[in-house]
């Protein structure tokens, strides 16, 4: 009886024993790892590391509405909103501006007085579109002119510095930005904010697409560039009656700049043309002995 129960002890002992072997024989698995294959499985290689990554997207600048020169067409203008008068108008060589110009006298500069430039349309030259908006020069000689078409107004880039008209011993500055009547732009709020909106982002964009292209030197030449037409479009509209609250010369500037930088990188600034609508088919002229039978009889 001993005996079997040696046995069996034994026996239990040598069980044990394979049973443990068999255990260390597995390979140690951290927590969270993937587990191992079981034998005789295959598991797919890695993608090849010298594989090409997908190019990345090229960044691009939405698209902006530029005027032409119809946006200004006919319009009484006011510098800075509320002085002078512009009107821009057809001739029938070109275009042409009355203009009117408030200053002060030149011997005191306390005392108001105003130019006008004549009863009928002064000729303006076109200059191109060097900034990506139509751009013309007054051919005046008591103050020769340089604008640049605007939606609804025009900016006035030269001269650098204020005319005296001797004949009229009268200092005129036409610098800054020529728009509708500030007491109308109210009603026009929301609409001018949209369009300062659109704007900004363009221009932000537009910044981004020339920094990606540039070295290191010129981009830090982009962002001295782009402070420095912040501190211009703050100089330029802080006369604007109204910008405070309405910000209407502010969103012309940005939609000027957004233009230049488009014109910078290539991008056309013609507005879109819609696309001409089919012409209905004619109908087929009837052949003889067709057409409806007469009622009447033959």
């Amino acid at each position: 009886m001993i005996r079997q129960v040696h046995l069996a002890f034994c026996l239990a002992q040598l069980g044990f024993a394979g049973a443990s072997s068999a255990a260390l024989a597995q390979p140690l698995q951290l927590p969270g790892a993937q587990p191992f294959n079981a034998p005789g499985t295959q598991q797919a290689a890695p993608p090849a590391s010298g594989a090409p990554a997908p190019a990345p997207r090229a960044p691009s600048m939405p698209a902006i509405r530029v005027a032409g020169e119809e946006a200004i067409l006919g319009r009484v203008l006011l510098q800075n909103g509320g002085l002078g008068e512009a009107v821009f108008e057809k001739t029938a060589t070109g275009f042409g501006l009355k203009l009117t110009a408030n200053g002060f006298q030149s011997s005191n500069l306390v005392e108001s007085c105003a130019v006008s430039f004549g009863e009928t349309p002064v000729p303006v030259t076109s200059l191109g579109r060097p900034a990506g908006v139509p751009r013309y020069r007054l051919e005046a000689s008591i103050c020769p002119i340089v604008f640049d078409v605007l939606d609804g107004a025009f900016l006035v880039v030269e001269p650098a510095q204020p005319c005296i008209v001797e004949a009229a011993a009268c200092r005129i500055d036409p610098r800054g930005l020529w728009g509708p009547d500030a007491r109308t732009l109210p009603a026009r709020a929301k609409e001018i904010e949209s369009a300062r909106g659109v704007a900004e982002r363009a221009v932000r964009e537009g910044y981004r697409v020339l920094t990606a292209k540039a070295d290191a030197v010129e981009q830090r030449a982009i962002a001295r560039e782009q402070a420095s037409f912040s501190a211009e479009r703050e100089l330029v509209c802080r006369s604007f009656l109204r910008e405070g609250q309405l910000g209407f010369c502010g969103a012309r500037m940005t939609e000027a700049r957004a233009a230049s930088i488009r014109a910078r990188l290539g991008l056309s600034n013609e507005p879109a043309k819609a696309p001409a609508k089919p012409r209905p088919p004619r109908p087929a002229a009837p052949t003889s002995g067709s057409g409806p039978l007469p009622l009447t009889p033959q």
